[in-house]
């Protein structure tokens, strides 16, 4: 069970900062999201998460998109997530479509649904939004080159990336205070 929760959330995660990297603007929204609710005298913490609502709709888009575990154990989807009937331009990264609301159980299911849901759910979001979170609040990143990440969906019981992530990242200003001042920013 920990391994599944682990290779899902990290899968997540590479999908997350994949959308981001060629999305800048995405990030710069987030960044100034997390700025202006968690500042920069201290790291992001559990209960700043409910004030991040376009993290949050970060998180949401990249599950629909990539679900890190499509086919749920016994189950496989009868629809696809990116059903044109039920999303707005479905195979655009686009955040905004979450835009502060809750998501209709019925549109969004990464987690499955019912007796057979993931009892890990609410960890990995919070999980998986701290982390985030954490890069964004940390790092400026960059894509190593001109080109666009490349969003070619691998194979296996996740979901993951045929190449795997590689981005550039600088340090802000707040990892600086807390790896050189030594100073606790919980």
């Amino acid at each position: 069970m920990i391994l599944a929760g682990t290779d899902t959330s990290v899968v997540t995660l590479e999908w997350a900062m994949s959308f981001f990297v060629n999305h800048p603007e995405v990030l710069q929204k987030a960044r100034a999201e997390v700025d202006a609710h968690v500042g920069r005298d201290r790291l992001i913490d559990e209960h700043d998460l409910h004030k991040l609502p376009y993290l949050q709709a970060i998180i949401f888009e990249t599950m629909r998109l990539c679900p890190p575990a499509p086919l749920l154990v016994p189950h496989m989807s009868s629809d696809d997530s990116r059903d044109s009937k039920i999303w707005d331009d479905p195979t655009s990264f686009k955040p905004e479509r979450f835009g502060g609301r809750e998501v209709e159980g019925h549109k969004l299911m990464p987690f499955g649904f019912g007796r057979r849901a993931c009892p890990g759910a609410g960890l990995a979001q919070r999980v998986v939004g701290l982390t985030l979170g954490s890069l964004i609040q940390c790092f400026d990143w960059e894509r190593v080159g001109e080109d666009l990440v490349d969003l070619t969906e691998g194979s296996g019981l996740t979901m993951p990336k045929v190449e795997p992530l590689e981005a550039m990242c600088q340090a802000c200003d707040i990892m600086k205070k807390v790896l050189y001042d030594g100073t606790s920013y919980a």
